[in-house]
């Protein structure tokens, strides 16, 4: 093991799930084996090694400790676990950059990856109304930097279904509502995101806890990530994977076709452009 420290400017995250690998192998252990000390999954190591989760320092103290790597992964999570996400949102978001797919579920508001700077800002001032207009800002900056995700015409596969309160909730007024609800329309209609709304009329379902986000990777186990208001928790265990997984297609089965979908928010955003007019 190298006993250099890792230069933060480079992709620290990638650049310790890789010095992992090579520790790990060097060691004769699986990515179980070292995961059975740590009292985590095989899967979890096996995303520290992809770069999809966080190393924590206690769990960095721990692996230097079974791994005989002489304080190498303690002395360089700290670069690695750097985030300019909030701590409940930071591992998901940095997972997101990663993924091949993802597939969300938004009951309320307009996802993240696909918020215009306008609607950003007013959901950000709602949160926090007291914020100096400084810290808006970067939130703001923030959030659409996440959109230059959707900037490759393929990668990644993106699907969203949304609740009808998405398209309802008037974030910012009518001409804020007619450019973020277009922009959605704009990206259905170019191939480059699958949308669906969930009616008011489907009733009951099985997302009615809150949002969701599905992510897959090329070379590391699927996530789960469930948020609330101010907290987040993202899953990797299989089978709790697996559960969200069907929630999402019951959601699918519940929602309307993505035509249909499109229409619906083609026909919202008229709406709001007639009440911007008047």
């Amino acid at each position: 093991m190298a006993s250099k420290n890792l230069d933060p400017s480079s992709s620290p995250r990638a650049l310790l799930g890789s010095e992992l690998r090579v520790a790990r192998e060097r060691a004769g252990k699986s990515q179980a084996e070292l995961g059975e000390p740590l009292f985590v999954s095989g899967s979890f190591i096996g995303q520290l090694e992809a770069g999809t989760r966080r190393m924590h320092l206690e769990l960095a103290r721990q692996i230097d400790d079974i791994l005989d790597t002489g304080g190498f992964f303690a002395r360089n999570c700290g670069a690695a676990a750097k985030s300019k996400y909030p701590d409940h949102f930071a591992a998901a978001a940095e997972a997101e950059a990663l993924a091949k797919a993802i597939r969300e579920y938004a009951p309320l508001i307009i996802p993240g990856l696909l918020q215009t700077e306008a609607y950003a800002r007013e959901v950000f001032r709602a949160y926090q109304p007291t914020a100096p207009e400084q810290v808006i800002d970067e939130l703001v900056e923030h959030r659409l930097a996440r959109s230059a995700l959707l900037a490759d015409p393929t990668t990644p596969l993106f699907w969203c279904v949304f609740g009808e309160s998405v398209l309802r909730c008037q974030v910012g007024g009518p001409t804020v509502m007619t450019e973020a609800l277009g922009h959605i329309a704009d990206l259905g209609r170019s191939h480059r995101i699958i949308v669906q709304v969930l009616p008011f009329g489907a009733g009951a379902h099985a997302a009615m806890g809150g949002s969701l986000q599905l992510m897959s990777f090329d070379d590391a186990p699927p996530l789960a990530y469930v948020q609330g208001n101010g907290t987040g928790q993202l899953f990797d265990d299989p089978t709790t994977v697996s559960r969200h997984s069907l929630t999402y297609d019951l959601l699918t089965a519940g929602a309307l076709p993505p035509a249909q979908s499109l229409a619906l928010i083609e026909s919202v955003v008229e709406g709001y452009e007639h009440d911007a007019q008047a």
